[in-house]
């Protein structure tokens, strides 16, 4: 079970001595998971010395501002995580569809840092991983393994980048600066359908004994770093929202490698909110187990990550990479935004706030107004999701797209069409309300990558059948928090 990040205890001490040893030289402090899911509670000393510090630096204290309540320069904590409400004039749908920025992260300006320090924090404390002497491994399409090389360069250790080849140039560029060597970024076949090109790579640099993979799709810190630190952002914007009648009515996340869908199940706990799982239409393994290629940035496909608990999933939705790529240029283009404000009468500073919406962000936002409509929600119904990066990362793409999809040229005509026929013209097609079959398909399609290929054992993997294995998860939050407890005190990093 070390493999999927579960232990509890240590089980190597003379690398857990050797990894305090290091973290005691560099000054790398630790934060718990509760502080990470409420930031109020970080030490005030710590806090203080914290804004001093640049958040696009690779500083042990970035660590604390691993969280969604960094303000829009990431420097100083907010009351309520940063967010965006969409109203009906953009959606055409009654009910507020809500996203929380992912841009507001330090060192990559995306979420996925959290994920990346969740995979990494129970092998440090459990002394399975010794940045004195092992390689870090982030299998990823973006943004994961950015997180991770971000968090190697703060523990002086080499993180290696696996990411298919026809990512943004944008990643690449990131991580030609923040790598220690070249050969630390890996590039391999296809695009963002291609996730187990990635796997059979991880599976050759595993043989190494110095090389640790840090699986997002299979650990389930990933899970744990999701469901308490996302899910208590996602309902601290939903209760900030005006109104008393309000009701949190869905949660919507692109799959990825599922672990942004664990805030559903702490939405759905306390609020009995409806978890939509998105996918790319190009490749709709969900829906009807297919295969594809895609464009749709950071949301991975072809298999069912093992920490998708598919049995609370209510809905699954598909939406096509051509919306998303031409949605990207009306909401990034001067003709858009002059299309937007002058003929739909859009608030300037809305407009304005959409830099902050990435591909996959995109793909959130139309799975949103589909679950709308399909279910008839009304204003009263808030969606809330999560923009997972800004429209910096995909520059690159937006220049793909204008020979792509539009000749060249893009005109107020063109900024019409797509607001008419991505946006208004969403319709409740490609899109599946769950029975308990339909969930039991999905959860069976899983057993192909996580048994048959990636040695899974059959009791580890059917034991997911049940929401009381995922509520259990939740009885090793506080046993790594006082484990990282310990680790801090032994290290005595952070009383400088």
């Amino acid at each position: 079970m070390a493999r999927l990040g579960l232990e509890r205890s240590i089980i190597d001490q003379n690398v857990y001595e050797r990894t305090n040893a290091r973290f005691r030289e560099a000054d790398v402090l630790l934060p718990t998971l509760s502080e990470l899911a409420n930031p109020t509670t970080i030490d005030p000393n710590t806090r203080e010395k914290l804004a001093s510090v640049d958040p696009d630096t690779p500083h042990p204290l970035n660590l604390f501002r691993v969280h969604w309540w960094n303000d829009a320069a990431r420097k100083t904590l907010v009351d309520v995580p940063g967010h965006i409400v969409l109203p009906r004039e953009l959606t055409g749908v009654a009910a507020p569809i809500v996203l929380a920025l992912g841009d507001r992260f330090p060192m990559i300006s995306a979420h996925k840092v959290l994920p990346a320090y969740g995979c990494l924090v129970p092998r440090v404390i459990t002394g399975q991983f010794d940045p004195t002497h092992h390689r870090a491994i982030w299998p990823s399409t973006g943004n994961y393994c950015r997180g991770g090389v971000a968090i190697s360069r703060i523990l002086g250790c080499r993180g290696v980048a696996v990411l298919p080849e026809n990512m943004s140039q944008e990643r690449f560029d990131w991580l030609g600066d923040w790598v220690t060597d070249p050969s630390d970024v890996i590039r391999t076949p296809g695009s963002e359908s291609n996730v187990k090109e990635i796997y059979d790579a991880c599976k050759e640099l595993d043989k190494n004994p110095d090389n640790i993979v840090f699986n997002q799709f299979c650990e389930f810190g990933n899970y744990l770093v999701h469901r308490i630190c996302t899910g208590t952002a996602l309902d601290a914007v939903f209760e900030s929202l005006p109104g008393n009648g309000k009701r949190l009515a869905a949660f919507v996340s692109a799959t990825g490698s599922a672990g942004t869908l664990a805030a559903g199940d702490h939405l759905k706990a306390k609020h009995g909110t409806k978890i939509v799982a998105v996918e790319a239409l190009e490749c709709p393994t969900l829906l009807e187990n297919g295969f594809g290629e895609h464009n749709i940035q950071g949301i991975g496909d072809k298999h069912v990550p093992l920490i998708h608990n598919v049995m609370n999933t209510d809905m699954v939705v598909g939406v096509s990479d051509h919306a998303t790529d031409t949605l990207f240029m009306l909401f990034n283009t001067d003709e858009g935004h002059k299309y937007l404000a002058e003929r739909r009468g859009i608030d300037p500073a809305l407009i304005d706030a959409l830099k902050h919406f990435g591909l996959s962000s995109l793909c959130n936002v139309l799975a949103a107004i589909k679950a709308a409509k399909y279910w008839d929600l009304g204003p009263d119904d808030v969606i809330v999701t999560v923009a997972t990066d800004g429209a910096a990362m995909y520059r690159s793409e937006a220049v793909k797209a204008m020979p792509k999809y539009f000749g060249n040229r893009f005109d107020a005509v063109t900024a019409g069409e797509i607001f008419g026929h991505v946006l208004m013209g969403s319709s409740t097609d490609h899109l599946i309300e769950l029975t308990h079959v339909d969930r039991k398909r999905i959860f069976n399609l899983g057993y192909y990558t996580w048994v048959e290929q990636q040695g899974v054992s059959i009791e580890e993997f059917t034991a997911r059948r049940d929401q009381k294995f995922w509520d259990g998860l939740l009885d090793l939050v506080p046993a790594w928090d006082a484990m990282i407890g310990e680790f801090n005190a032994k290290s005595g990093a952070g009383r400088g």
